[in-house]
């Protein structure tokens, strides 16, 4: 039995199609939407592909239609492209979103999984990174073989006693220094982080397209090809 985890997605399609592993089971992590301007295939695939999935952050914005405040760092990115969204999916496509759960649990050839975006205290907006002691705590109660997130778009894979913790990176839009698109595999009960590179042209081309303006399309090239790595750190970065 092989799983596949995608997490993050963030309407980069070019990324999404570039993941071409065989498996036979798909679990999605949250963040379809945002940032880049191709969500419909990414939808699609999603719809198809998935065994089960988890509503992120980004997903519960764009399906309740909730503005964007923050107009700086990746704020700006995302309010460029949300409008966007609302023009381009169908009240279909916005149910699915809707409609995605906040948590979910299941078995999968005789291990148990539990899916949240964040974490289980906060399933929407905690950020938290590799962190052993505070995954313990966050985990505490979850009586699960793996606990599943993503979020943070941060890939590790975490033992923490009780259960596993692994968050499978970011599709869309990695933040590690590394520009590939990150997704894990669990094959057997074996759990391995992988990365694929991906045409990153063709996503700014989809963004230019779509009519983003041109520092907003320059801000997500420079962040895209250097991993999330900004000449100048923005302290607000961290919130995905």
């Amino acid at each position: 039995m092989k799983i596949l985890l995608v997490a993050d997605i963030h309407s980069n399609w070019p990324a999404l199609d570039a993941i071409q592993e065989r498996f036979d089971a798909c679990l999605f992590l949250g963040d379809l939407v945002d940032y880049a301007t191709d969500p419909e295939p990414c939808l699609q695939w999603m719809r198809t592909h998935a065994t089960a999935g988890v509503r992120g952050n980004h997903d519960h914005a764009v399906a309740q239609r909730i503005p964007v405040r923050k107009r700086t760092g990746l704020g700006l990115l995302a309010a460029a492209s949300r409008p966007l969204h609302w023009e381009r999916l169908s009240g279909t496509d916005l149910k699915y979103l809707a409609q995605l759960p906040v948590t979910r649990r299941l078995e999968i050839d005789g291990k148990r999984f539990f899916l949240v975006h964040a974490t289980p205290r906060d399933p929407f907006d905690e950020y938290l990174k590799e962190d052993e002691t505070t995954w313990a705590a966050r985990t505490e109660g979850v009586d699960s073989d793996f606990v599943c997130v993503g979020h943070s778009h941060q890939p590790f894979v975490l033992n923490v006693g009780h259960t596993t913790v692994i968050n499978p990176g970011i599709v869309g839009q990695p933040r590690d220094g590394d520009p590939r698109a990150a997704y894990c595999v669990i094959e057997n009960g074996e759990v391995s982080l992988r990365r694929v590179p991906y045409n990153i042209d063709l996503t700014i081309k989809h963004m230019r397209q779509s009519g983003l303006a041109e520092d907003v399309i320059a801000l997500a090239e420079h962040f895209m090809k250097t991993g999330g790595r900004l000449p100048q750190v923005d302290p607000e970065l961290g919130v995905a």
